[in-house]
């Protein structure tokens, strides 16, 4: 019985061995290469360049004081669309000392001028009517009370104007109220109520009181690398998305293309900009982040292969075409003159036909899913 043991024993060792050994040469032997196979197909090719920029309106206003001094009320808010002419903020004129003191002297001594004036009149009149001067010297002394008069008046205004930013003479047109020049919605308010701010002159920008443009005039403004630039030409239709606004997309006109490069992360970039097409409702805001697809060139009807399928070598450019029988394939190479790619697939102008079959890159299995 012992002895049927040990021949059982024995007979199930060798078996594990034998199963063993045919597992490990079954494993070590080269596995058949498989190849994607592509047909060459009539399509339409588009070589696009993506380019990232930002959305802007093309005129945007800086409104500045015509005075300096104090904002003591602010009739808008950003958002708002205002009429060239209306009125955005007040400001409180605090005035010059000295021009204050100037303004001040001018109405006094127009005063004394007037006063003096008056008499030399009344003079003259009452000599008039006695005929005892003639009429072209009375002429002279009304001549002399009118300019008094009007001196004064002037001195007034001057005064108002350095003291209060108004004048009586012109009260509509105050220089105290600050007005949009342009209509539009306002970008941004930087002031508030009780801010100092000052006029613009030679040796100042002035404080800017808002910023309005119209929205409705936008622009895209980018750049591009100095290699695609040459194949930019005015006019050309742009798409432009702008990922915020889920992926809202319209479209656009190249109008502008830089004559000067500028230098971004080490390459020559030429700024351009595209007259956006805006879509009436949508609610688009200054400075959003937008790519612009460009169509750089296009083939149309042409037979196509995908670019994975090509073998470049210098120059040249080769295709595996495929013979044989399903159960036997070979692959002879074949020279073929390619055209427009647009990344993915590339144009084939000659070397082979929409009969024949491609081989493509080779098939790679997952090890672990066989397993």
């Amino acid at each position: 019985m012992k002895r049927y043991s040990k021949i059982i024993i024995a007979g199930v060792i060798a078996l594990i061995f034998i199963g063993t050994f045919i597992f490990l040469y079954m494993k070590s032997q080269p596995k058949p290469v498989a190849y994607n196979e592509f047909t060459p197909k009539v399509a339409n090719l588009d070589k696009t360049t993506i380019i990232t920029g930002k959305i802007e309106p093309r005129n945007e206003v800086n409104i500045k004081p015509q005075v300096s001094g104090i904002i003591t009320n602010l009739y808008k808010q950003a958002g708002d669309y205002v009429q060239a002419g209306e009125v955005i903020a007040k400001v409180k004129v605090i005035p010059d000392m000295s021009q204050l003191s100037s303004a001040q002297s001018r109405v006094r001594l127009a005063e004394l001028n007037l006063k003096q004036a008056m008499i030399d009149f009344n003079r003259e009149q009452n000599l008039y009517k006695q005929k005892l001067v003639s009429a072209d010297e009375f002429d002279k002394i009304k001549q002399t009370l009118h300019q008094a008069r009007e001196e004064k008046l002037a001195g007034e205004d001057a005064l108002g104007v350095v003291r209060d930013g108004i004048s009586r003479s012109n009260a509509k047109a105050s220089s105290t109220l600050v007005r949009s020049t342009i209509s539009g919605v306002i970008l941004d308010i930087p002031i508030k109520v009780g801010n100092s701010v000052i006029l613009s002159n030679t040796f100042n920008d002035g404080t800017t009181i808002a910023s309005v443009a119209n929205m409705n005039d936008l622009i895209f403004r980018g750049n591009i690398d100095e290699t695609e630039v040459g194949q930019l030409v005015m006019g050309m239709p742009m798409k432009i998305t702008i990922g915020a606004l889920q992926d809202l997309k319209f479209e656009a006109d190249l109008e502008y293309i830089s004559p000067k490069a500028v230098v971004s992360n080490g390459a020559n970039q030429f700024e351009l900009k595209a007259a956006v097409r805006t879509l009436k409702g949508s609610k688009i805001r200054s400075g959003y982040s937008a790519n612009a697809q460009i169509v750089l060139a296009s083939a149309h009807n042409v037979l196509s292969l995908p670019e994975s399928a090509i073998e470049f070598s210098g120059d040249s450019t080769f295709v595996y075409v495929v013979k044989g029988t399903k159960e036997k394939k070979t692959y002879q190479r074949r020279q073929v003159i390619t055209g427009l790619s647009d990344g993915v697939n590339i144009e084939i102008k000659s070397g082979i036909s929409v009969k024949d079959k491609i081989r493509g890159p080779q098939i790679v299995k997952d090890d672990k899913k066989d397993a």
